[in-house]
Parts: structure tokens; C-alpha cells; sequence
């Protein structure tokens, strides 16, 4: 059984596949709402040249209701630079984006002042405050030995995903699954333990086209604990997609072992025999858990028709 369990403490949402738009370029937006994403994510950082960001920065909002014409999310990230990442909130914090993306998020406290800008965005804007929800990109060693703090810094953070191509870059090792290993099952633990959303892989995220090996390694993924992720080509989505959802057999597999805990509780027996193995409490939590996840992704798809 492939283990999914999902996130506890909070109502988190289903990004089983994110994928990156350039924020100033019509010919990535136009199509954008067909790719099957479950999120958007409007980039204001690295695909958008210097000269470029005003005109992206500005027109942001108005991208987002044409991107999200078949149900996905819409996000946005802003750029780490604090002059630019300034203007860019006053720019995103709006009803049409459901969440920031943070580049190189190094601290908690970061994380707690973009927070605060954004509190008063919305209260300027007329919003719920609280609406706008955070996710961080972990891109540098310093920040993985602050993960903890950085997971924990506020409540408006929803998920956590390690940036390969920087982090790799900053520790001067190749983006290949050897040496991401470690730190993304950091970003796993931190995140469950704070609740959050783990999002990635354990490869470099500009592997687009041997769709064979990117399946393998979104399965895998999976079986580390992630939910999700970011993606950079429309190719991947699908792949995401359904290597993040349950198979038919799974729940299957996860109704009749639940099943069989039932009947054992009902004789006064705490563990069971399934399939030849014995199941107790863990294992059918990791049941339920993807059940639930199964559920929620049967409700986004239904939605979508």
C-alpha cells in the first residue's frame, strides 16, 4: 500500500499539481485554464525579467480570473528582493489569489513580516484578514536547519516545498535524487508536524520530458509523504496529477482493511489479519487518510465537469 497520509490541523487545500505561468506572457496564459492544473501559480520572480515585472506585477489580478476559468487555484509568487516583494503584495493581496508563493524563505520572522503587509493589505482592501494563505520555498541550507520555526511562524502558512535548482546550487551538488533525498524528507517532517501541505519531488523540477522516469519519481514521492507540487511544463501535470490520487485498487484495498479492523475492534481484538499482514491503529489511519484524500480529489474532479 502506497502511503498518502494527509495533513491534520487544518482545512488545507487539494494542489496535487501547481504549475508556474509567467505572469506578463499571453501565450502561457491563454492556455493556462486547459492544462488540468489543480493550482496556477502566477510567477513574478524568476520567469519574469526585470524590465518585465511592472507590467506583470500589474496585471496580475486580471490574469487571475482568466486562468482559473475551469476551477484551479489561483496563486502567485513574489520575488525575495524586499523593495520588489513590497510591491508585488500591494499588487496580489486580492480576493481573485488564494495564496503567495515566498521564495527563499530563510526565517520564521520573514515569514511573520510578510504576514504583517499583508494583514494590512487586506484591511485596506476591505478582506477577511487571514484570507491570503502562504506557501514557503525552502532554497538554502540555512533555512533547512530552521524548518521547525519556519513551519510553525504563522498560521496563514499553508504549505512547504524545497526549491531544488536553488538549494542544489547553494550547497554546490548536482539537483538529482541522491542528494535531495535528505532534504526533502526534511520538508516532509516539518510539514506534517506543523500541519502543513509537503509539496514536491525528489528530482529536479526542470525534468519535463521522460514523462516514464518523472511518473516514477512523482510515485515515489508519494510513498515519501508529499501531496503535491510545483511544475513548470503543462507535460508534468497529468503525471502529477494522477500519481498524487489513490488508485481504484487502493481504496479499494483501504475499504477492506478498515473493514477487517472493524470486525476485530467488534471481537475485542486491537490488530487484525489482512492480506496476510497484521494491521493495527498506524495502519489504519494511513487507510483513512487516504480515503479522505480519495473523497476530496473525487469532489474537485466532479466540479470540474
Amino acid at each position: 500500500m502506497k502511503i498518502n497520509s494527509e495533513p491534520l490541523n487544518r482545512d488545507l487545500p487539494l494542489w496535487r499539481s501547481m504549475l508556474f505561468v509567467p505572469a506578463h506572457l499571453d501565450r502561457f496564459i491563454d492556455r493556462a485554464h486547459t492544462r488540468g492544473a489543480d493550482a496556477l501559480i502566477l510567477d513574478l520572480e524568476d520567469s519574469v525579467p526585470l524590465a518585465e515585472k511592472v507590467q506583470a506585477r500589474a496585471r496580475v489580478v486580471s490574469t487571475a480570473a482568466r486562468v482559473s476559468r475551469n476551477g484551479a487555484g489561483v496563486l502567485a509568487r513574489i520575488n525575495a528582493n524586499w523593495r520588489l516583494a513590497i510591491r508585488d503584495l500591494e499588487a496580489v493581496v486580492n480576493p481573485a489569489i488564494a495564496a503567495i508563493v515566498v521564495p527563499k524563505v530563510s526565517s520564521a520572522e520573514q515569514l511573520q513580516s510578510i504576514s504583517e503587509v499583508i494583514t494590512e493589505l487586506e484591511i485596506e482592501a476591505g478582506m477577511q484578514a487571514g484570507f491570503t494563505r502562504l506557501v514557503a520555498q525552502i532554497e538554502s541550507p540555512a533555512a533547512l536547519t530552521r524548518l521547525e520555526a519556519i513551519a510553525n511562524a504563522d498560521k496563514r502558512l499553508v504549505g512547504m516545498s524545497l526549491g531544488s535548482e536553488d538549494f542544489s546550487a547553494a550547497v554546490g551538488m548536482q539537483p538529482n535524487p541522491d542528494g535531495l533525498l535528505f532534504p526533502s524528507q526534511q520538508i516532509v517532517f516539518a510539514a506534517r508536524a506543523a500541519g502543513l501541505l509537503p509539496l514536491g519531488f525528489v528530482d529536479s523540477i526542470t525534468n519535463f520530458t521522460d514523462l516514464q522516469a518523472f511518473r516514477k519519481t512523482i510515485l515515489r514521492a508519494r510513498n515519501l509523504g508529499f501531496v503535491g507540487g510545483f511544475c513548470i511544463h503543462p507535460n508534468q501535470v497529468k503525471v502529477m496529477n494522477d500519481g498524487f490520487t489513490p488508485s481504484a485498487e487502493e481504496i479499494i484495498e483501504a475499504q477492506q482493511l478498515i473493514q477487517a479492523h472493524l470486525l476485530a475492534l467488534k471481537r475485542g481484538e486491537g490488530a487484525a489479519e489482512f492480506d496476510g499482514k497484521m494491521i493495527d491503529a498506524p495502519v489504519v489511519l494511513r487507510a483513512e487518510a487516504l480515503l479522505r484524500m480519495a473523497e476530496k480529489i473525487a469532489m474537485r474532479e466532479a466540479s470540474r465537469v
